[in-house]
């Protein structure tokens, strides 16, 4: 059974920042791309980012490119999210997510597993 379990969320002021993370288990972590979503009130959720199994490909929303940036390490079967210049507009639960798909998707839908989320806020 795959679990992925995020952490490092929290409040912040905008122009702050914040790292999250999510540990994997369940199955061979360093196979899988891994990806980020967010989800605001009212809005469907959304891709942020995604890392291939070795770390080597990497594909953003337009709405994060330059702020944020993912990275994994395959040894503690985890995968990052840092987070910098953050904006109110990226209020929202974070969700990690793993995929088959040895690419760098960015639908909702190539991704087989999911994290609970993680809450973050940015105020203004």
């Amino acid at each position: 059974q795959v679990q992925l379990v995020e952490s490092g969320g929290g409040l912040v002021q905008a122009g702050g920042s914040l790292r999250l993370s999510c540990a994997a288990s369940g199955r061979t972590f360093s196979r899988y791309t891994m990806g980020w979503f967010r989800q605001a009130p009212g809005k469907e959720r959304e891709f942020v980012a995604a890392i291939s199994w070795s770390g080597g490909l990497t594909a953003y929303a337009d709405s994060v490119k330059g702020r944020f940036a993912i990275s994994r390490d395959n040894a503690k079967n985890t995968v990052y999210l840092q987070m910098n210049s953050l904006k109110p507009e990226d209020t929202a639960v974070y969700y990690c997510a793993q995929s088959r798909t040895p690419v760098v998707p960015n639908r909702r839908y190539d991704y087989d597993y999911w994290g609970q989320g993680t809450q973050v806020t940015v105020s203004s």
